[in-house]
Formats: C-alpha cells, structure tokens, sequence
C-alpha cells in the first residue's frame, strides 16, 4: 500500500517492473522483501544512487546497473523502487 502512494507522489518513485525497455532512472531505495534478497541486490550494486537502464522486460527484467547486466524475475523488480530520469 505504501508502494502505491509513492508511484502517484509527487516524487515520481516506482517500481522497477513499471518501466519500459529503454528507460534510464537512478534507483531510489530497495524495499526488504524478506531473506537476503536486499543483501544480494546490494552486493551486486543496486543501491540508492545507482544509475540504471531498462534493457527488457519480457519475459523477465533485464537491466544495467552501472556496468553490471542484470536479470531479475518482475516479483524482484517490484521490490527496487527508482526515479526514471527527466524526459
């Protein structure tokens, strides 16, 4: 619920799964979902701040995070809240 009101803010916050391919966003924060999955993203470089770019997103997420390509299944990429950059 907290999710939702952060997409319709002002600050412009969303999932990751809601970008289509091509965009460029910086992400904002990754949300605990449970286990170590935030510990893994973390460690592979997605952290606030991080630039990212949309590569594909069927049949799962494909996106680069600094230098590193990364392929995320969409429940994973619900969990990483970015800002798409100005249009």
């Amino acid at each position: 619920m907290s999710s939702m009101r952060l997409v319709s803010g002002s600050d412009r916050v969303r999932p990751l799964s809601s970008l289509a391919a091509g965009t460029h966003a910086t992400v904002h924060r990754v949300q605990p979902p449970g286990g170590d999955r935030v510990d893994r993203l973390v460690a592979l470089g997605v952290t606030a701040g991080a630039p990212i770019t949309v590569l594909q997103t069927f049949p799962g997420i494909v996106f680069l995070c600094d230098q590193t390509e990364l392929a995320v299944e969409r429940a994973v990429a619900d969990t990483i809240l970015v800002k798409p950059a100005e249009e």
